[in-house]
């Protein structure tokens, strides 16, 4: 019996001592991101922003699937995009994992889905949020970043936007308007 409360250090004692160090989520960290994410959620129901949306997957509140339609006078004006964002038990000092699930014809969006937008990379910050992100993707459509790009044939292609948007169109309707039906 002596021997069990002879450890006095409550971090070495403790179940849970690798979420002290980073390793695992406590419970307490779960409740303050789920709290977190159903305030997102809200803001982004209430904030009635145009050709955005994004809902918890079934009931897991760190898991979401999104919707991006491109934005009006844009070569993307008219197309929806399905995405997932996935929340690490860190979020919001760690940006989600986003990824377009429709394929996404883009100069900044390689053929698995992956984004290259330094807001959910480098310059990531706390005060971002669900509804950042999406405006963000959407602006990214009509406005990619050439000169770091993901998909060169699409940013060597964007400076004839008459026949990116033929490409992407056609695209468009091969990968995911016929998936759809």
């Amino acid at each position: 019996m002596a021997s069990h409360s002879q450890n006095t250090n409550p971090v070495s004692a403790s179940p849970r001592s690798k979420d002290v160090k980073g390793h695992g989520s406590s419970s307490k960290d779960n409740h303050s991101v789920s709290k977190r994410l159903q305030q997102e959620l809200m803001t982004l129901l209430t904030s009635g922003d145009p050709g955005i949306s994004a809902f918890p997957d079934n009931d897991n509140l760190f898991k979401w699937i999104a919707t991006v339609n491109g934005a009006k006078g844009t070569v993307y004006d008219g197309l929806r995009y399905k995405l997932t964002l996935d929340f690490p038990s860190g979020y919001p000092y760690q940006a989600p994992t986003v990824r377009f699930e429709s394929p996404c014809y883009h100069p900044n969006v390689d053929k698995h889905g992956n984004i290259c937008l330094d807001i959910l990379k480098e310059k990531w910050s706390a005060l971002y949020d669900v509804r950042t992100i999406l405006l963000s993707l959407q602006s990214l459509l009509g406005e990619p970043n050439i000169d770091s790009p993901l998909n060169v044939q699409a940013a060597d292609l964007w400076k004839n936007q008459e026949g990116y948007k033929k490409v992407l169109l056609e695209k468009y309707d091969q990968e995911v308007t016929k998936k759809q039906s």
